[in-house]
């Protein structure tokens, strides 16, 4: 009789994980304030602080911009519509432009990648650590070209990146650097967080991340003079203290509103003890994993004073386990286990970079760059990122809030999985 639930047997866990997002009284207080107030959109630029709505206080947005830029120990925060229009305003708030090309991880999200060519420049891919998931200095050096303007390492997970070597080489080579810290809300780098330590750093608040308002960005920096840049190209280029249709450069409409702001000053409260949380889980299955066949849980560097957990993700070789990872993953999830295999292939091999379907013509990859980028070559140079999209397991931040007999079950579950193996190919195949 079949043990693995994935064929019949009972599985290990049969209640929820906590749910996403958290939210109780606090939230639904602050959004019905919001709303009876009738002051549902941010109306006034200003400095954060000013009078926003007609002599009546800060606005949700004023507040949550300084609220959210204190607590990460940045000058200045500039909320935006989602962690996509972040990077876009800050790659051209810091002079990224039409032919500068912009190195990017192919392991993350594709707004990494195509935010500069939301602004004519290009995307080169550079490849990742197999054992964080984050850029790879080595490989960073090497892909600096003399168009090269900007690098974008992505904390992926929550890790913070190698930010040491990092900037040590942007400086060197003059480039700027823009923190995509959209998994990593309160990760900290040797005591600084993650988002201040670049020229810039961007977050989302998309509905899977560590706070969130179903949607949202932001942009830290402590550069007063880019946090004003930022500040006009979310308002449609207007600039401060000029007649309000009056707009001095292009810019976008890339504004949250009011209800949003409100959420995420509640979702802030929340996120030191979530993250300290997710922290503890987190070690303790690795701790816990890491002896077992096949499984390789991510590197915490020692320079990781907070990993902000936004996914437990962990390298699965097959040849050592055993077992085919889809059947892996299949089996876990079957024994209550939500998890994924994560990204099916890295960016460079996505249609829109593999046809160029970018703007007429192919701009700006074909007509301001000699020779034209192949992307279809980047898989040559990426083999960890290569790598990486056919042995990483995920395992959603949401679980890791749970207490310590919740993680025993996902490790037991593990075990099981393991211990019951044979069962695959005693099985007719599914």
């Amino acid at each position: 009789m079949s043990q693995l639930a994935l064929f019949g047997g009972n599985p290990v866990r049969t209640k929820p994980f906590p749910s996403w997002p958290v939210f109780d009284a606090a939230e639904e207080r602050a959004v019905l304030e919001v709303l009876r107030s009738g002051k549902w959109w941010r109306n006034s630029q200003g400095e954060d602080g000013a009078q926003d709505h007609d002599g009546e206080g800060p606005s949700q947005t004023a507040q949550f911009q300084r609220a959210f830029a204190q607590s990460h120990g940045a000058r200045y925060g500039i909320a935006c519509a989602n962690g996509t229009a972040a990077l876009e305003v800050a790659m051209k708030a810091a002079g990224v432009g039409p032919g500068d090309e912009v190195l990017v991880p192919p392991y993350t999200f594709i707004a990494t990648a195509t935010a500069p060519l939301a602004i004519n420049a290009i995307p080169v891919f550079c490849d990742i650590e197999s054992d964080t998931f984050n850029l790879d200095p080595e490989r960073l050096e090497q892909a600096i070209t003399p168009r090269t303007k900007a690098v974008v390492p992505v904390h992926f997970g929550g890790l913070p990146a190698d930010m040491e070597r990092i900037n040590e080489i942007a400086a060197r080579r003059g480039l700027v650097v823009i923190e995509d810290a959209a998994h990593a809300h309160g990760a900290q780098w040797n005591g600084r967080f993650a988002g201040t330590i670049g020229t810039a750093g961007t977050f989302s608040f998309q509905i899977s991340k560590n706070m969130t308002a179903g949607e949202g960005g932001l942009i830290l920096t402590d550069d007063e003079a880019l946090a004003v840049r930022c500040e006009s190209l979310v308002w449609g280029g207007r600039e401060r203290g000029r007649p309000w249709y009056e707009h001095h450069r292009l810019g976008w409409n890339y504004r949250i509103t009011e209800f949003q702001a409100a959420i995420l000053l509640e979702q802030l409260k929340r996120l030191e003890e979530q993250n300290a949380r997710r922290m503890a889980n987190g070690i303790y299955l690795n701790q816990q994993l890491e002896a077992l066949p096949g499984i390789h849980p991510m590197r915490i560097p020692a320079w990781t004073t907070r990993h902000s957990f936004h996914l437990y993700a962990f390298r699965f070789r097959e040849e050592e386990a055993g077992i085919p990872r889809r059947d892996f993953a299949a089996a876990l999830a079957s024994e209550g286990i939500p998890c994924s295999t994560g990204y099916a292939h890295p960016l460079y091999r996505n249609p829109v970079f593999l046809n160029q379907e970018f703007y007429a013509g192919r701009c700006p990859v074909s007509c301001r760059r000699e020779p034209p980028i192949d992307y279809a070559a980047f898989r040559e140079h990426c083999p960890n990122t290569e790598l990486a999209c056919r042995e990483a397991i995920w395992v959603e931040h949401r679980v890791l809030l749970g207490d310590r007999a919740d993680m025993d079950d996902l490790v037991n579950a593990v075990r099981k999985v393991f211990e019951h193996r044979g069962e695959f190919s005693a099985t007719p195949a599914r």
